[in-house]
């Protein structure tokens, strides 16, 4: 399969998913607790099921890391490509009601992202990307190219983890830029703002795995912004034991 196929591939998936969420949120749902004490809803596992059936069946040759399967203990063996899968990045968002949660369908490439969908269920919007070929949202106005932008002189708008509200470390990181406006927001939804020009700088200290970044960050880059670990320059790698990100910075154009 080509990487335009790929890329459809995982869209339909991203929308079927999407919509399966959308219906367990109008019927009502229980919040339960994994062992690592974060929050799973059956909006959860129903848009992975649907991801990994379609997947498995589509490409059977590329390993997929899912969160709710990595979580229930089955730890795929990946080689140099591999799909990297939250069915629902912001089940805290999701759970209580707010509309910043995401599906993410990511492929990677010789430990980095190569390409990827994120599905905003609620907002009705999705944006998919591969590097070096471009970045799309789609919405009700349709579909369309899109590209990060230059920060202004003005001053820059951040996104911040709603999550992490408040935290000291981020009051800190930003002392010296020059901001207009800070916006805290759940999930993936930070990288898509980037990525379509309506933000500047998304900092992220607190935990993350590498499902909830192999998706969204492929949408960023290919949209010519950049993520990097704390130090500005170094990537995040991808297929790491255990799965979990170092914190890291994302930015739009250069």
């Amino acid at each position: 399969m080509t990487d335009a196929d790929l890329l459809a591939l995982a869209t339909r998936l991203a929308r079927s998913a999407a919509a399966a969420i959308l219906s367990v949120r109008q019927a009502g749902f229980a919040v339960e607790q994994k062992n690592d004490m974060s929050p799973v809803t059956a909006a959860d596992r129903l848009a992975e099921g649907i991801i990994l059936e379609g997947l498995r069946a589509a490409a059977p040759g590329i390993p997929v890391v899912a969160e709710e399967e990595c979580s229930a203990g089955a730890m795929p063996e990946v080689g140099e490509r591999f799909w990297s899968v939250d069915p629902l990045d912001g089940t805290r968002e999701f759970a209580a009601g707010r509309e910043d949660f995401t599906v993410n369908i990511g492929l990677v490439v010789k430990g980095r992202p190569h390409l990827g969908v994120v599905a905003l269920p609620a907002h009705g919007e999705l944006f998919s990307g591969i590097i070096g070929q471009g970045t799309w949202k789609e919405d009700a106005a349709g579909h369309r190219a899109i590209a990060a932008r230059q920060a202004p002189a003005d001053g820059i708008t951040v996104f911040a983890s709603r999550h992490y509200a408040g935290d000291p470390r981020l009051t800190a990181f930003l002392e010296g830029h020059r901001v207009a406006k800070l916006r805290e927001i759940g999930s993936a939804v930070k990288f898509c703002r980037l990525a379509e020009g309506v933000g500047d700088l998304y900092p992220r200290f607190g935990r993350t795995m590498e499902w909830d970044t192999a998706a969204p960050e492929a949408v960023l880059l290919a949209a010519g912004g950049r993520c990097t670990q704390m130090d500005g320059v170094t990537p995040l790698a991808y297929g790491k034991p255990g799965w979990e990100n170092p914190p890291f910075l994302c930015r739009g154009r250069a």
